[in-house]
């Protein structure tokens, strides 16, 4: 049953009722650490959209989708509306062949910027309005990067805010064993410079500080991207970062051969990886964690992305046997906190009656706070109630994300496929491998002058 709500106490009692009468609501109204509150008092506004479908499109699938059905629930319950949400597996193919046949469903959910930077160029998305980039901009963490983000050139090629972030990923981390460095005696670095000493220290101990690998079959060289562009992050203003994803500065700058260099710093000194420099490249990514976990341990620290505990051994306890900190930024840049990671937007392709109101239901905590409960969904949502997450590894990764003054997508995904998903990733291959990195730097720049 859709009911519209209209007091506080109705919204109450009716969804409470629903809940406990099986209803489709996951949590009760007034149960759990989610902020009713803002909810039941957006409720009472909200417009009656009995009869009404919503129809949005993205590449959730299985059991991602239920999740989010989940959250739109409470959309549904106060306003009446049917929202229809589709996953697709190829859902960036398709949703260019709906908006060309003028058949694109109401919202789309773009997994990264670059399709819908395109699509607003041609007409195919419609602007969210001022009002959502001042909301943004006051409401996350790292705010205007996130407008940003979201904000691409329309038909006309003047700016216009067109996606609105929810939810995104961490790549800024070190993973490590905290009872590995109470044993040594080490302690979780605050700023780049502890985290070199650190990685000398251990060095110094007869031990090895890093493991790292870029195998990932037709993939590989992918994580060593990762580390350059936080290195980019950590050494020069994110103006810059921006200018280097999208060529206003080639590879063969000297900020981004410097930024190169850093990550060689860590992966080309046989004393400072797990099997050597020589090891790096020939490493599979999803092997390479596996040396925190071994006794004794082969290395004491692994930079990867939130996803990466998914191939660590199954025995594996979080808080004990392993941890994350965040990768840190130079005390002496004054940069402040960047955080390097990726995520999904949601982008109006095509306009119609409560497409506006679901989009302010995305505004409130508690659509981020259903998420937060069942999934591996992170936001920089700074309303949000943080004991929402469904545990302490998600709710220690939202907190690097409140914590952040700067958020960028991961670089080599805003730049072209031939470069991001190809001579990047090989000529960081050939890095690891002793080739130098103004020759590598001039390769990848030279792949990018032929795709002009």
């Amino acid at each position: 049953m859709k009911t519209r709500f209209y007091t506080g106490v109705a919204v109450a009692a009716l969804v409470a009722g629903a809940a406990s009468a099986g209803g489709h609501l996951p949590f009760a109204p007034g149960d759990g650490p989610f902020s009713w509150d803002s909810y039941t008092a957006w409720a009472e506004t909200a417009p009656d959209l009995t009869g009404k479908t919503i129809t949005i499109a993205g590449p959730w699938l299985n059991p991602e989708d239920g999740f989010f059905n989940n959250a739109l629930a409470y959309f549904e319950e106060a306003t009446g509306a049917d929202v229809i949400y589709t996953g697709s597996d190829s859902f960036e193919q398709q949703i260019v062949i709906d908006a060309e046949a003028g058949s694109a469903p109401n919202i789309a959910v773009f997994p990264q910027p670059g399709l819908a930077a395109v699509m607003a160029s041609k007409g195919q998305l419609y602007p969210l309005g001022a009002g959502m980039a001042e909301w943004v901009n006051s409401n996350y963490a790292a705010g205007q990067s996130w407008v940003d983000l979201g904000t691409y050139a329309d038909a006309d090629g003047n700016d216009q805010m067109y996606g609105f972030f929810y939810n995104v990923n961490v790549k800024s981390l070190v993973w490590y064993s905290p009872e590995n460095f109470e044993d040594a005696g080490y302690e979780v670095p605050g700023s780049m410079e502890e985290l070199k000493a650190l990685t000398e220290q251990i060095v110094a101990d007869g031990e090895v500080p890093w493991c790292i690998g870029l195998g990932s079959g037709a993939a590989t060289g992918w994580p060593a991207t990762d580390w350059v562009e936080d290195m980019m992050l950590r050494t020069v203003s994110p103006e810059v970062y921006d200018q280097w994803t999208t060529n206003e500065i080639p590879f063969t700058d000297a900020r981004v051969i410097a930024a190169i260099e850093e990550f060689g710093w860590f992966a080309r000194d046989d004393a400072k990886v797990a099997g050597g420099a020589g090891a790096v490249a020939s490493t599979d990514f999803r092997d390479s964690p596996k040396g925190l976990f071994s006794s004794p341990p082969q290395c004491y620290m692994h930079r990867q992305a939130s996803f990466v505990p998914a191939f660590f051994p199954e025995d594996v306890e979080f808080g004990v046997d392993t941890d994350f900190f965040y990768m840190p930024s130079y005390a002496d840049k004054d940069l402040g906190n960047p955080v390097l990671g990726g995520g999904t937007l949601m982008a109006v392709t095509a306009p119609g009656e409560g497409v506006d109101a679901l989009m302010a239901y995305f505004q409130l905590p508690l659509s981020h706070e259903v998420m937060m409960a069942q999934t591996g969904f992170l936001t920089p949502h700074n309303g949000v109630n943080l004991a929402a997450y469904k545990d302490d590894t998600l709710r220690g990764l939202g907190e690097i994300l409140l914590g952040a003054t700067t958020f960028r997508f991961d670089g080599s995904d805003l730049m072209p496929g031939g470069v991001g998903a190809g001579s990047f990733w090989t000529g960081m291959v050939d890095y690891a491998g002793g080739k130098d990195a103004e020759t590598v730097a001039a390769e990848i720049q030279d792949s990018w002058d032929a795709l002009k």
